[in-house]
């Protein structure tokens, strides 16, 4: 499959994952939820990962490897936290939007660290989602 199956993919589990998660965070502490979530993943993870033999290339891996996975595990757990204690004090349909204003900030870390190009389309197209997830708020 191509790559934007895999992020349609992404956005409706993504979609899913809020509307679940604004049900499964009621009465529970934010930070609970987030910790019973993460146990989820690891096991359904580590599961494919054993399943396709993947975990064969774990030797193989380099420090810095590690070391951006580790960065990028602990910037999941501080966005996921952030996430449930927000689903936990706002509305979904208000939460999801304003998270989505990652993607302007992904966009400048993109162009600025991995010097990925910059066109007055992808602009033009992230100043509207950033538009229509602020409109969100009113």
């Amino acid at each position: 499959m191509s790559w934007w199956v895999y992020a349609l993919l992404s956005a409706l589990f993504a979609a899913l994952t809020a509307v679940l998660a604004k049900v499964g965070v009621e009465g529970v502490p934010s930070t609970l939820a987030t910790a019973l979530r993460t146990c989820v993943v690891l096991v359904f993870a580590w599961g494919i990962a054993l399943a396709r033999g993947e975990h064969a290339a774990l030797s193989s891996l380099s420090r810095k490897t590690l070391l951006f996975l580790a960065l990028s595990g602990i910037a999941t757990g501080l966005s996921w936290l952030a996430y449930f204690r927000a689903l936990q004090l706002g509305p979904a349909s208000r939460v999801a939007p304003i998270d989505k204003l990652s993607l302007p900030l992904t966009l400048i870390l993109a162009v600025l660290l991995l010097n990925e190009s910059f066109t007055w389309k992808l602009g033009a197209g992230v100043a509207l989602m950033v538009a229509g997830a602020l409109l969100t708020l009113r």
